[in-house]
């Protein structure tokens, strides 16, 4: 099994940057697909960026070059750097991680087996 933390949220203005962190503990990241989802008050869990266990980003569409996905093997961390936010970014981030992922379900919920208690990003008008 593998624990999930995340950190790294807070309130930034329209047009700022964050960098996510997702702690892991108990076995090595690199050992799953690791995926992280959003979730806005009233609308579903949404995913946002995923990278496989070897080591390649995969990206929602709309989340492409403003949110990058990466990796730090020697701390076992997972990261979001998030620019150009807009308040339409608002919502609380989740990392995930899941084995057996596919380009077919790497999207899904569904698909991901541990998952961090999220972190709160607020981005202001």
């Amino acid at each position: 099994q593998v624990q999930l933390v995340e950190s790294g949220g807070g309130l930034v203005q329209a047009g700022g940057s964050l960098r996510l962190s997702c702690a892991a503990s108990g076995r090595a990241l690199s050992a799953y697909t690791m995926g992280w989802f959003r979730q806005a008050p009233g609308k579903d869990r949404e995913f946002v960026a995923a990278m496989w266990s070897g080591g390649t980003p995969y990206y929602r569409d709309t989340m492409k070059g403003r949110f990058t996905v990466s990796r730090d093997a020697a701390k076992n961390t997972l990261y979001l750097q998030m620019s150009s936010l807009k308040p339409e970014d608002t919502a609380v981030y989740y990392c995930a991680a899941g084995r057996f992922i596919t380009l077919t379900t790497v999207t899904s919920t569904q698909s991901y087996q541990y998952w961090g208690q999220g972190t709160q990003v607020t981005v202001s008008a």
